[in-house]
């Protein structure tokens, strides 16, 4: 299946196809340099495959986390594309996860002022979520995403047969941000979720549902300046919890997961925790309002004194709030 997106000033296709990878070359132009950046936790075979079908190829390879996302790493990698003389009519191909995926797309939006990029997301969250939409991020000072651009892939390869090396907890931990945008926007897929017998067999169809959900809203909005803000549902509270690293271990769609609850009615609140109990997902944390709200106060979504937050009270249904920041204190 191909899904074409149309964002304000560029169009490209979303290649959604089992073994997709093997044929790689069949999808992305690769008869250039080609840098494959991905992370130590992603299996060597994936960038390998794509660098037998480039003309050139380099591997680049990051450690695993969200550590990886910083300012020292966004230097290294300008670096050896200059030292290996990178010129803009060649490509970066983000090969891994969400982080993967930020950063490489945040070099290529500056390298030489933009060079190609691609995205071959290898998680179930980067592959409905971050892959696609054009937001690209480093972390700053323990703050996720706060300094970024938004650069539009040239296109994605989405390949449901990565996922089968992924852990259960991973897997889970990125079926989240489908939850998420379930709860805003698509009570039949919420419930299929919900009802499903066999995740990795359904797994195609949520892929597919999600991204449908993500690209109305990014053609809509492609610069988060009104109804974009719907798939932060969750964020501002999971990203708070991320970066007060108080929760050493928990995965961002965990985070997203319990941010989740914090911004549901009571009934919302109930379907919501089944699920993450039937995935094994946590339901807590042991974080202070205060600890809550210093970081909340950092999250890109602020105004001035004011924020703005998703509230859901149906699944299905959602309504975006404009509150003072201090009021916010109320749902914590």
């Amino acid at each position: 299946m191909i899904l074409p997106i149309t964002m304000k000033d560029k169009k490209y296709d979303v290649v959604i196809k089992q073994h997709a990878l093997k044929e790689i070359e069949q999808h992305l132009d690769l008869n250039k340099k080609v840098l494959i950046l991905t992370d130590s936790g992603v299996p060597t075979i994936y960038s390998q495959m794509i660098a037998e079908k480039a003309k050139e190829a380099y591997i680049y390879t990051i450690p695993q986390g969200e550590a990886s996302k910083s300012f020292e790493n966004f230097e290294k990698i300008l670096d050896y594309l200059i030292d290996h003389s990178f010129s803009r009519t060649d490509a970066i191909v983000a090969c891994g996860g969400g982080v993967v995926g930020d950063l490489a797309g945040f070099v290529a939006s500056t390298y030489m002022r933009g060079i190609t990029f691609y995205n071959v997301p290898t998680t179930l969250l980067s592959q409905v979520d971050s892959s696609i939409g054009g937001k690209t991020a480093i972390d700053k000072n323990g703050v996720k995403n706060i300094v970024g651009a938004f650069y539009a892939p040239s296109k994605v390869v989405i390949d449901k047969e990565v996922l089968t090396t992924l852990d259960k907890r991973q897997l889970h931990s990125g079926l989240v941000e489908v939850i998420k945008m379930a709860s805003t926007s698509n009570k039949e897929l919420f419930d299929f979720i919900k009802n499903s017998k066999d995740l990795f067999e359904d797994l195609e169809t949520i892929i597919i549902e999600a991204l449908k959900i993500k690209k109305e809203v990014v053609e809509l909005d492609p610069e988060e300046k009104n109804i974009r803000k719907i798939l932060n549902f969750g964020h501002t509270i999971g990203h708070a919890i991320e970066s007060s690293g108080m929760l050493k271990d928990i995965l961002h769609g965990e985070a997203v997961g319990i941010g989740m609850l914090y911004m549901s009615s009571d009934e919302v609140k109930e379907e919501i925790l089944n699920l993450l109990n039937k995935y094994d997902l946590p339901t807590g944390n042991n974080l202070s309002k205060d600890q809550l709200f210093k970081y909340i106060t950092l999250d890109k979504k602020r105004s001035g004194d004011y924020i703005s937050i998703i509230r859901v009270d149906e699944i299905g249904k959602y309504e975006i709030k404009k509150i003072l920041l201090n009021d916010i204190l109320e749902y914590l």
